[in-house]
């Protein structure tokens, strides 16, 4: 019997992105189908995602969407069905998804993705003729309260719900009038549904509702039990802990694989290594870089302190001095990237920085550096690692999260074994980042180790194969229980 999803989220790839999540919705209906799932995407209708739209058709009309009028648009993405939540007044605006052209958030955030996370209950329990569905499965907070909406006020039968984390740091938490304009009844205005610290908590509504939540590593579902890393939400969790999975990200292993990737001067593969060498001249010349015989590390990154770019400005005079040279891609805190910025000018020739984000750059810095820095003091996932593993640009990374997962230390056990792919580092402290880049430089001058963990690292299977069996069988397993 196939089993239908709809797969609620603000973000998939190709249409709009903005991070990690987009890759991953974007990759799932692939990754479940070949195990008896369709999965069908639903999104806000964004100008991005209309103008992306091809044969596409309304089907369906709400009058009054939590106040505002709206149509859902049919089509398809990646070769599987979509539905488009189009609320012009919600979504068709310029600049990002959640925010202006300057970054600031839209002050409505709240009445969008509440109204998104309407539409997708409606639809999943039922609304739309010809559209049905076994399980709704929600996306970070902007896909939340479709939990809360099932549970509360269906339209019709509401079938279970997943929740899925990507990052516990982003939870939607919007001030109590909210509540009035979302039409739930008193009921939901409690611990156990919508209420959070006297607002509505959209992550922590979603949670509640769910009958089975997901995180995007075994780790960061153990982590986010502890007050460290549950962010406020950790006593729901550990509450929750039998509903709790940890099922690692894929990669999509047709765009990034660096035989066919025409991002690349020059395609290699595992036995064919050396012809990296190509593109890491390539690379170093793009970034303004002096050839050198040290490691060529990059970085391909939000510039945040989650991500720990604040210790790596720290110890970037100690990455130069130990022979090293840096590519950086990424934007976020204006100080980080100022900071980067003057390093850059500090030290001509040895640090190369791009403000910003391009794809094919970051498959051109994949496939020509040699170690990819990753001191993240959370990371749930991480796809960045796992494309590093997949192109041979050796993992450096923290030890937590997904990180932890994916990554192999190259201590003396592992190398000698033949399955060590990075290198892990505890503290996200200046002086752990420092031995970690020590560490690392001093295998690179050592070609027949470095190249061992390449090959290691470029053999190890994050394809979608494993993890969309594992969502599948987490769907049946909720059918088997209602």
């Amino acid at each position: 019997m196939t089993i239908t999803v709809l797969s609620i989220a603000s973000e998939a790839v190709p249409l709009i992105k903005t991070g990690g999540l987009a890759d991953v919705v974007g990759a799932l209906p692939q990754a479940v189908a070949q195990h008896d799932v369709a999965m069908t995407t639903l999104l806000p209708g964004y100008r991005a995602v209309m103008a992306g739209l091809t044969k596409s058709r309304a089907v369906h009309t709400w009058p009054q969407l939590l106040g505002e009028p709206a149509r859902l648009i049919s089509g398809t993405i990646g070769g599987h069905p979509l539905l488009v939540v189009d609320a012009p007044t919600l979504f068709l605006r310029d600049g990002g998804p959640y925010g202006d052209a300057t970054g600031r958030d839209w002050a409505d955030n709240g009445l969008r993705f509440a109204a998104f996370a309407r539409a997708a209950a409606d639809i999943a329990s039922g609304a739309v003729r010809g559209h049905a569905f076994d399980i709704a499965h929600a996306h970070d907070w902007q896909a939340g309260l479709t939990g809360a909406f099932l549970r509360y006020a269906p339209v019709g039968k509401a079938p279970p719900s997943v929740m899925t984390i990507h990052n516990m740091a982003f939870q939607g938490h919007f001030p109590r009038a909210l509540f009035a304009t979302l039409g739930l009844p008193d009921a939901a205005w409690s611990i156990d549904g919508v209420e959070y610290h006297g607002g509505v908590g959209f992550l922590k509504a979603g949670l509640e509702a769910a009958g089975a939540i997901t995180t995007v590593s075994p780790t960061y579902a153990r982590e986010i039990r502890t007050p460290e890393f549950g962010m406020g939400l950790d006593g729901l969790i550990r509450a929750r802990q039998g509903q709790v999975h940890g099922i690692v990200n894929g990669i999509d292993t047709h765009d990034w694989d660096p035989a066919t990737d025409p991002h690349l001067p020059a395609m290699f593969s595992a036995r064919t290594l050396g012809r990296r060498a190509l593109n890491r001249a390539a690379l170093g010349a793009e970034f303004g870089l002096e050839p050198g015989h040290g490691p060529l590390f990059v970085v391909i990154s939000r510039l945040t302190w989650q991500k720990g770019m604040d210790v790596l400005l720290d110890v970037i005079d100690h990455l130069v001095a130990s022979g090293a040279r840096l590519a950086v891609l990424g934007s976020g805190d204006k100080a980080l990237e100022a900071g980067f910025a003057a390093a850059a000018v500090r030290h001509p020739g040895k640090i190369g920085v791009r403000i910003g984000y391009d794809e094919a750059l970051s498959h051109r810095m994949q496939g020509g550096g040699d170690a990819i820095l990753v001191p993240s003091r959370f990371e749930p996932c991480g796809l960045t690692q796992l494309y590093g593993l997949a192109y041979g640009c050796v993992p450096v990374v923290a030890r937590t999260g997904g990180l932890a997962d994916t990554v192999i230390d190259a201590n003396l056990a592992a190398r000698n074994a033949g399955v060590a792919t990075g290198v892990q580092f505890n503290a996200v402290t200046p002086d752990a980042l420092s031995e970690a880049i020590d560490r690392t430089v001093a295998l690179h001058r050592q070609p027949p180790v470095w190249q061992a963990i390449q090959r290691a690292g470029m053999k190890a299977d994050f394809s979608w194969g494993r993890s969309g069996k594992a969502y599948a069988d987490l769907y049946a397993s909720l059918l088997e229980v209602r």
